[in-house]
Parts: C-alpha cells; structure tokens; sequence
C-alpha cells in the first residue's frame, strides 16, 4: 500500500508530491539483499561481536567492519593452532612457550614445560592435559609450541 504525501522542505505552491513506501531489510529475492537476522550467526572472529548480519554468502560485523565467509569461519573454527600456526590433534605433545603463573595457587608452569598427549576442547582454553609434577590443566593454545614428534 502506497501512501502520498507532500515533500518535506518543497515550497507548498510547487505541489511536489513523493511515493512513501514502507521500508523493507528483508526482500523475497536472495541476490544483493540482506538475509533475516538470526540468533544463529557466528561472532565476529576480530572483535568477538555479536551482533552480525549476513548479505549473500559473506557475514558481515557492523562494529569493526570486518567480512567474513560462512565456509571460512566453519574451517577456521574446527582447527586449533599453536602459536607458531600449527595445526594442533588429539594426542600431540606441546611445549609451554612462556611462564604461565596458575590460578589459584602459587606455582608457575616454566618455559619448555611438555604437556603430552592433549586433547582438544571447545571453550576458552583449547587443550586439556596432564602435566607431570602438577596434574589436569587447561591450556590455550596462544601459549604453546607443537613438538615434532
């Protein structure tokens, strides 16, 4: 339904008149247009934003601007890196790149300390493992190194 109305700032005795239409995000065609927000888009991988969209077949973050591709973010999310960039498994062996001083207590896990046989987890450490000496901890994977085995 189309409304008429005069234009806003026109003299009245020019008689413009202008179309208003309501506005829609969301169109029936899926070329060039936004797709409905959904509580199902991942956060942006740049500055952890929640608040994405998606145009086409890139997700889009309106806080930092940064575009991304649903099929990259799917393959990023299922590796895990060390922090030279390789690609971490079950069962590899790594080494403690930096002190990491332990919550909770008073002890520091020292430079070059190997955690053998990790396993990978999701949440806000990557790697599960047991230390000699200190027992179950939670490691990310920003802090360690890869041993070639």
């Amino acid at each position: 339904m189309t409304r008429l109305r005069r234009a806003t700032g026109d003299p009245p005795h020019m008689g413009a008149l202008m179309i208003c239409t309501p506005f829609y995000l969301v169109s029936t065609q899926t070329t060039g247009y936004q797709h409905p927000m959904s509580d199902n888009l991942p956060p942006c991988p740049e500055c952890a934003s929640v608040f994405t969209y998606q145009v086409d077949a890139l997700i889009n973050c309106p806080e930092c601007g940064y575009e991304w591709s649903t099929a990259v973010a799917a393959e990023d999310s299922a590796q895990v890196r060390d922090s030279v960039g390789n690609v971490l498994a079950d069962g590899d062996t790594v080494t403690v790149i930096k002190d990491l001083k332990l919550k909770g207590t008073s002890s520091v896990l020292k430079v070059g300390t190997k955690a053998p046989n990790i396993r990978l987890v999701d949440g806000d450490h990557d790697i599960d493992c047991k230390i000699p000496g200190i027992g179950p901890i939670g490691l990310k994977s920003q802090f360690v190194k890869k041993v070639p085995s």
